[in-house]
């Protein structure tokens, strides 16, 4: 046999000898997509598995999820993460015995906004809307959205330039002067702009859940008193959905040291939260922001189960002046506008006032749920 065609076939035993043997012992790998995110308390995301063979080809085979924690987060078999806590963790596929992990880091919910927000001429509103692009998380607004009278031109050139390129992620409640225009029916103006981001039509107040607490978005320019069809839906829903922490939003405030005042025409909302062990309540209609310490309803100071009151006028509409003070008012400031940054986790909160100046921090604090 000629010696070049011996050298070949020498070559090729080799290679069949070493190093198909060494491809074939070559294990499964598992690529789980995303391989590492962020994702916020209360929120889902899915994740895919890809189990990959020998030679790089895709085999068709189930993956095993499971989780490094599930108190902080649990995975279903189809690979749909739901976080639970704050933290870190590691969601695990498993394929025979090849393994792919995604590393996720769960975050805090953050609710963040201001009411009393798009007046023409002012600089306020596009100052607390160059605010907000800082600041992710969902937003509130606590009513008065468009100034003087709430028409569609009012919210296209006052409230959108300024706000409006976080609509998507705005849960707004509508004020005093969204219902201006004369005329039947005017307010329809709010839920047009807004869509069904303001709940059901002519109604104006929904729930949600965020970060593990339950979030009503209510109407104080409807009716409110005890027996009404707010206030029952209110009750309801609170019952109906029992968890540890609870916060409440509309425009009217309940307890003020602005011009306009402390009033009772929220009171029944007020007490329905109290009732239930809710933590939080934030308001507008004073061009201010003010913080109370947790109070019942009737204004007695109540450290164990009082609700935490924030006026939060402050979104862009023209800054009042303070009156008396009012008991238990622990911070007062209307000196600038600036938006209120709720961080909500699974057992407390913490808020930050954050002026336009930079974003600089001019209250802050911590509270626990009930």
């Amino acid at each position: 046999m000629p010696r070049g065609q011996g050298t070949v076939v020498v070559l090729a035993m080799a290679v069949a000898l070493f190093a198909h043997p060494a491809a074939a012992q070559t294990p499964p790998r598992v690529v789980v997509t995303p391989a590492a995110a962020g994702l916020e308390v209360g929120r889902t995301l899915q994740l895919s598995a890809a189990v990959f063979g020998a030679r790089g080809d895709t085999l068709r085979t189930s993956v095993r999820w499971t989780s490094s924690d599930t108190a902080k987060a649990r995975v279903s078999a189809s690979g749909l993460v739901f976080a639970r806590d704050t933290g870190a963790v590691t969601i695990v596929a498993t394929a025979g015995p090849a393994r792919g992990t995604a590393r996720l880091t769960l975050r805090p919910a953050v609710l963040v906004g201001a009411g009393d927000i798009g007046e023409c001429g002012l600089p306020g509103a596009e100052q607390t809307g160059r605010l907000l692009d800082r600041i992710a998380g969902t937003v509130f607004t606590a009513g008065d959205n468009a100034y003087p009278n709430g028409t569609r031109g009012q919210f296209a050139s006052c409230y959108d330039p300024a706000w409006g390129r976080h609509k998507t992620r705005t849960r707004p409640t509508p004020g005093n002067h969204d219902y201006r225009v004369p005329g039947a029916a005017s307010y329809f103006n709010y839920f047009d702009y807004f869509g069904s981001l303001a709940g059901e039509r002519g109604h104006g107040w929904y729930a949600y859940a965020l970060g593990g607490w339950r979030v009503y978005a209510l109407n104080s320019n409807v009716a409110e008193s005890a027996g009404s069809e707010q206030e029952a839906w209110l009750r309801a829903d609170l019952a109906a959905h029992p968890t540890r922490c609870a916060i409440a939003y509309w425009h009217h405030a309940r307890f003020s040291s602005g011009p306009h005042g402390t009033s009772t025409r929220t009171a029944a909302l007020y007490q329905a939260l109290y009732d239930a062990g809710a933590e939080v309540v934030v308001v507008g209609h004073d061009h201010t922001y003010e913080r109370f310490a947790p109070q019942a309803p009737e204004g007695r100071a109540d450290a164990a189960r009082g609700l935490r009151q924030f006026v939060v006028g402050t979104g862009g509409g023209k800054l009042y002046d303070f009156r008396d003070p009012q008991p238990n008012s622990e911070v007062r400031y209307n000196a600038g506008w600036g938006v209120l940054k709720l961080t909500l986790f699974p057992r407390g909160y913490t808020w930050q006032f954050l002026g336009v100046d930079g974003g600089r921090v001019l209250d802050s604090g911590t509270g626990a749920c009930h």
